[in-house]
């Protein structure tokens, strides 16, 4: 698993992601391990006929702090 350039990936090699269905029943370590073997690349899918490409910054701000202030702006608006 590695983050890619989506300009050289080929879409039909990914996986849809709309048809990954994880068994919820199963503990939450066998649950993203379900997932992961599913998902093959949880850095590089589909989500139909689009390609998905995550990647993290090493610096700058959490997740929690981008939500906080996301959600702190729709509450103004």
């Amino acid at each position: 698993m590695r983050q890619q350039n989506i300009k050289e990936v080929n879409k039909d090699d990914l996986v849809d992601i709309r048809s990954v269905v994880v068994d919820t029943s199963l503990p939450p370590e066998q649950r993203m391990m379900d997932y992961l073997e599913k998902i093959k690349n949880p850095y590089c899918f589909r989500c139909g006929d689009a390609v998905v490409s995550i990647h993290f910054a090493d610096k700058g701000n959490s997740l929690d702090s981008l939500l906080k202030n996301y959600f702190i702006g729709l509450k103004r608006s």
